[in-house]
């Protein structure tokens, strides 16, 4: 995404939103269409960041620019877990970033503690992988500190048994529910906002689940689980994003865009 003079423009979306005449010149050639006070209009490339493709109208425009982290073309923004090189085996294969073998992980540069994420992503059969947020790198394993989005081939890993474990789930705390996760092969698309203890996690377009970190019924869930012997599990304010890839099978991420919140 880029703003110009006030304008939100998305390439790969093929639409212009804009408060008042910026959007009219932009969108100079093209028919508008008025959506929520906005301005929206079909667009054709446009140069610099683009929003998720799966973003909408009635998303928040007011928010903070997409920041990528994974464009297609180099992997500056990672790193290695309590390391500074990225692993070897990852590697970026016609724009994605992508991984054939366990591997393993990587984390963002940067630490993020408000934040709404955007990946998209597909994993082979009986894959196995998971979406770190607000990681700290006290533990030998990113997973002893940080919340995890879990990816999954539901229909033939052994994690999908229990909704605890399947795609979407609040790993081993929140269940997912059932039928919004694509073929293996396909690509899905991912969101997970947090925002202080609250976090959201959305597959295709579906919110799945959302949880207050910190808040009783979290603490209980926490405690009946293997995360009850890390004691700073869950409650960083502010951390990396990681990619786990110690897993086999194949795992691919693509338009990978991250911005804070307010």
């Amino acid at each position: 995404m880029v703003w110009r003079n006030a304008c939100y423009v998305i390439r790969d979306a093929r639409a212009v939103l804009a408060r008042g005449p910026q959007c009219r010149a932009l969108a100079s050639s093209t028919v508008a269409l008025a959506v929520a006070g906005l301005c929206v209009a079909p667009l054709g490339a446009q140069g610099g960041g683009n929003p998720p493709r799966g973003w909408r109208p009635d998303m928040d425009v007011e928010r903070a620019p997409w920041i990528w982290l994974f464009d297609g073309k180099n992997l500056d923004k990672w790193k290695g877990y309590k390391s500074d090189a990225v692993p070897a085996g990852w590697r970026i294969a016609d724009g994605t970033l992508t991984k054939d073998r366990p591997v393993a992980d990587i984390v963002t540069r940067d630490e993020f503690g408000d934040f709404e994420l955007y990946l998209e992503w597909k994993i082979g059969e009986a894959g196995n992988a998971g979406i770190f947020y607000r990681g700290t790198e006290e533990y030998p394993r990113v997973y002893w500190s940080a919340p995890e989005y879990q990816l999954l081939d539901d229909a033939k890993a052994l994690d999908g048994r229990s909704r605890l474990t399947s795609a979407g789930a609040a790993y081993g705390l929140y269940e997912s529910p059932a039928g919004h996760l694509k073929p293996v092969g396909e690509w899905n698309e991912t969101r997970i906002i947090a925002k202080g203890g609250h976090v959201e996690h959305w597959l295709n377009g579906v919110k799945l689940l959302e949880y207050e970190l910190w808040s009783p019924d979290w603490e209980a869930r926490v405690a009946a689980s293997k995360f009850k012997d890390w004691p700073n599990y869950g409650r960083a304010r502010r951390g990396r994003i990681a990619l786990q890839g110690d897993h086999a099978g194949a795992l691919s991420f693509r338009n990978i865009r991250v911005r804070e919140l307010p």
